[in-house]
């Protein structure tokens, strides 16, 4: 059964008590979206919610967004403010009523102007970043969170299918992408979980590349897509790199090298095995190939409401990771001026081992075109 909102502003109010300060503070975003369940838009009016350690919550809404935050069910104080009049005195009110000394607030989300709003309204105001304390409430998913990751999954999966079954050759990357980008549509996404990357040959080996308009694809082209379908607030995110045509020998070792790396990812992960081993086991497969040279990234990252979240599936990172964490193998292989790999797999830790959300085939894959 799913948590009521007051038991969702309650978790929220624990990690106020437990970071030692009055309260934390919310803005619109991932961990808004989850205290909520609704989502409301980030834009240049302040939209700011306040759950106390030990009072009632409180928040400062913007005037036209009220209709729409009846629907939350919330009870506790709304300020609320008009363009024409300005947000300064709703602060102002705010904080008068709140009674605090000190505010845990997003640091990677909450924007400039409204920290500055919240000291101009009381300069006396200490305000800490409590970013990786809050949104550690998102790490461990729910079942109806990861219901829609499969989803999400599965909606991009249809797509990929589809997209790859009508490659031909002399298309643009550009070509592919929006035909990626209408599938996924078609098959029922709400929306993208970012802009996909749709990169042949040497723009494979560029991690975060750019669809171009210019080049048209060629036998024996690398074909890498990481892309991802986003459902009911939830994201999806893979990666899978296919050959055109033909397949030569080196193309054919990276990949093998890539994918042998990724199962040993999967292999290693359950409950309790930190960030740092998962990805030293992963990167070892890298570094012991003779393709070392071209290890450019880490394995992975949490993966929910956002598409990077925490964990960071990184060397160093000492953090145990619970049952329920959702992260993203995706160990990759990249030279630059020549082509790159990755595969990408988006993984649910258990208690036993894991659980992959991903099914579209790994085997390499050469696409007739």
């Amino acid at each position: 059964m799913s948590k009521s909102l007051k038991q969702r502003l309650a978790d929220y109010a624990d990690v106020a008590r437990e970071l030692g300060v009055d309260a934390v503070a919310l803005v619109p975003g991932p961990n808004f979206s989850r205290a909520l369940e609704h989502s409301f838009m980030s834009h240049e009016r302040p939209f700011v919610l306040v759950i106390p350690a030990d009072k009632p919550p409180a928040a400062l809404v913007p005037n036209l967004e009220l209709g729409s935050w009846k629907l939350v069910g919330f009870e506790g104080a709304v300020f609320d403010w008009r363009d024409q009049v300005g947000y300064a005195d709703a602060f102002s009110q705010l904080l008068e009523y709140l009674d605090i000394s000190s505010l845990g607030v997003e640091g990677q989300v909450m924007r400039v102007f409204v920290h500055h709003a919240l000291l101009k309204a009381q300069p006396d105001l200490v305000i800490t970043d409590a970013e990786a304390e809050i949104s550690a409430l998102r790490m461990i998913k729910t079942e109806a969170d990861i219901a829609a990751m499969q989803a999400a999954v599965d909606i991009s999966e249809r797509a990929l299918q589809r997209m790859l079954d009508g490659v031909k050759l002399g298309q643009t990357e550009k070509d592919i992408e929006q035909s990626l980008i209408k599938f996924m549509f078609d098959e029922g996404a709400d929306g993208l979980a970012f802009s996909p990357i749709v990169a042949a040959g040497d723009n494979s080996a560029m991690p975060h590349a750019h669809a171009r308009a210019d080049y048209k694809v060629k036998t024996g082209d690398a074909l890498l897509i990481d892309f991802g379908a986003r459902k009911d607030g939830f994201a999806a995110d893979i990666t899978r790199t296919v050959f055109l045509s033909e397949v030569s020998d080196e193309g054919r070792a990276v990949y093998e090298t890539v994918l042998a790396a990724n199962m040993a990812g999967l292999a290693a992960t359950r409950a309790g095995v930190t960030a740092h081993e998962i990805d030293d086991v992963v990167t070892s497969v890298l570094e012991a190939s003779p393709y070392a040279s071209r290890i450019r990234t880490k394995t992975g990252h949490g993966l929910g409401r956002e598409v990077h979240e925490a964990p960071y599936i990184v060397r160093g990172n000492q953090m145990p990771l619970p049952a329920g964490t959702v992260y993203t193998n995706e160990p990759g292989l990249y030279e630059i001026g020549n082509f790159g790999v990755r595969i990408e797999d988006d993984v649910v830790i258990t208690e036993e081992g894991c659980v992959t959300l991903t099914n579209f085939p790994k085997e390499l894959m050469v696409i007739s075109c």
